[in-house]
């Protein structure tokens, strides 16, 4: 664990399953920092549309109104497992960390997370949450627009066929039936809608730094960008 009295603010960004939130969780722990899942939160929103008929699943169109009547009903917490050492995702005091990952929400985040006023209220949250710093948050436009004067802010990208057999073997793992294929196609997807949206697209932060991890292990990514936190820490 490093340890400093110096407390920032490390913002993530990215493209869909390029390792932000791993990365994010092992910064976290190393610096005794609260993680933030930014990405879990639009997933959970999505999970709610779904499961209150606000999407269409056929053509993927929200019904906008209905959400904005209903989104003062979500709320959004995370808390510690520790059995798995793990932080995991709570909506209206439901633990939905399994749900918010299965294919369907995946297909649907997107045209969620572009919807204006969902995005003021998660942002509106989430900065509430970096009032005292000592947090790493991952997503799109955390160093953009939730945390513009973060001190240190990465933006992390890799080939999407890389991306694609990463999310394929954690869904294997986890039991999931799905296809190398069918994920490829969401990864692309969600790269078109991501970078395209009108409200706050993904793109680089001009004082960002870039990592492409398409051919780095994970101790080389966090070795990395350690290197980058002591230098604004000490």
């Amino acid at each position: 664990m490093i340890k400093s009295d110096n407390k920032i603010i490390i913002a993530i960004d990215g493209y869909s399953s390029s390792g932000k939130s791993t990365l994010a969780k092992e910064i976290a722990k190393l610096l005794d920092y609260k993680y933030i899942d930014s990405g879990a939160m639009y997933r959970a929103v999505t999970l709610f549309a779904l499961k209150n008929t606000i999407i269409n699943q056929k053509n993927h169109e929200v019904d906008e109104k209905k959400l904005q009547n209903l989104i003062d009903q979500i709320h959004i917490n995370f808390k510690y497992n520790p059995e798995k050492k793990n932080q995991e995702t709570y909506l209206n005091n439901e633990n939905v960390e399994s749900e918010i990952r299965n294919m369907k929400v995946s297909d649907n985040v997107s045209f969620i997370s572009k919807i204006g006023f969902v995005r003021k209220k998660m942002v509106s949250f989430q900065q509430e949450m970096g009032n005292e710093k000592g947090i790493v948050m991952d997503g799109r436009d955390i160093g953009t627009v939730v945390f513009p004067n973060a001190e240190l802010k990465v933006f992390m990208n890799a080939k999407a066929e890389v991306r694609a057999e990463r999310r394929y073997q954690e869904l294997k793992g986890n039991n999931v039936d799905v296809s190398y294929d069918e994920i490829l196609q969401n990864v692309k997807k969600r790269d078109h809608i991501d970078e395209t949206r009108d409200e706050s697209p993904l793109k680089k932060a001009h004082d960002s730094v870039e990592l492409d991890n398409s051919n780095m292990n994970r101790q080389e990514q966090l070795d990395w960008i350690i290197g980058l936190v002591k230098e604004r820490i000490n």
